[in-house]
């Protein structure tokens, strides 16, 4: 067994040993008896808390499975529609169809007609060409 050499205040060793006493037992015992729980609890504590850790992780993504799974078929019209996320909005039909649709409408502004007439005529526009 080894020595250890420990700074402790005078009062509290003595109501320490006093304590000891009161349990027949020594302050050396103590100090090993707590070592040993401290070295033993840190370990099951540690898989204590892993454990509980994953509880709630498992808990969380059950809450979130449970609301991103599709509803059962309602019968009211308000309870079918259901909220579509940004992706859906996003990739809904023929995205390029709605690019060349927004396109063509900003080409029929009075500034795009003017540009398409000015190079039509062959005038410069203020941009060089490639």
């Amino acid at each position: 067994m080894s020595n250890l050499t420990v700074s402790v205040d005078e009062q509290l060793i003595k109501r320490a040993r006093m304590r000891a006493i009161e349990q027949g037992t020594s302050l050396s015992a103590k100090v090993r008896e707590f070592l040993q729980g401290y070295v033993n609890g840190s370990q099951q504590g540690l898989a204590q808390q892993r454990a509980e850790a994953t509880a709630r992780l498992l808990k969380a993504m059950e809450a979130a499975a449970a609301l991103a799974a599709p509803a059962a078929p309602a019968t009211t019209a308000t309870a079918t529609t259901r909220r579509r996320s940004l992706r859906d909005e996003i990739y809904e039909g023929d995205f390029r169809a709605r690019s060349r649709a927004a396109a063509s409408a900003s080409a029929k502004s009075p500034r795009a007609k003017k540009l398409v007439k000015a190079a039509k005529a062959g005038k410069g526009t203020g941009a060089r060409a490639r």
